[in-house]
């Protein structure tokens, strides 16, 4: 049995509003165990024997369809992997008030992809590096937060999901 991360485009903004227990039951509906949801509604936890996360990330994807009426981009991560990710912070040095941000791709990072560190315009945030299906950009408050996630997906035609990796280190600690 292993456990396994969705995290959840667009949950609870923007008016798609879903109580956590809906997510609970439409995961459970699903066969996965052990469901909850960490923090946001958009980070659910579960165990599986399903070691396809393709099909695991259709099948949330479609009964969220269901559930809700609309779609919901799903990233499905596994602790191993998350923990991998968590341990990328190590390379950062975060200066006061900065945070570093996890922009997660439904895949392989398509290419070409720019030179790095590219500051975002507008703004002074920074997307720093790129690993397997994840990018790491550097905010500096001010409502920066958001920035990496429209930003990459508009230059990579892709949809994504950002989390702070507080959140993912924090998810690492308590499920891992």
């Amino acid at each position: 049995m292993a456990r396994v991360v969705a995290f959840l485009r667009g949950i609870n903004v923007g008016g798609h509003v879903v109580r956590k227990e809906d997510l609970r039951n439409a995961f459970a509906t699903l066969g996965f165990l052990d469901v909850t949801t960490y923090k946001q509604s958009g980070n659910v936890v579960f165990e599986t024997n399903t070691t396809d996360l393709e099909k695991i990330r259709e099948n949330i994807e479609r009964q969220l369809r269901k559930l809700l009426g609309f779609d919901v981009a799903v990233f499905v991560r596994t602790l191993p992997r998350l923990r991998e990710v968590a341990e990328e912070r190590s390379r950062f040095r975060l200066e006061e008030g900065t945070s570093l941000m996890v922009t997660m791709l439904p895949g392989s990072i398509p290419g070409p992809f720019p030179k790095l560190p590219l500051t975002i315009p507008k703004s002074t945030a920074r997307i720093a590096s790129a690993s397997g299906s994840e990018i790491f950009s550097l905010t500096h408050g001010g409502g920066e937060g958001g920035l990496p996630n429209q930003f990459l997906e508009s230059k990579l035609r892709v949809k994504t999901t950002t989390r702070n990796m507080n959140a993912i280190v924090e998810i690492v600690q308590k499920y891992g």
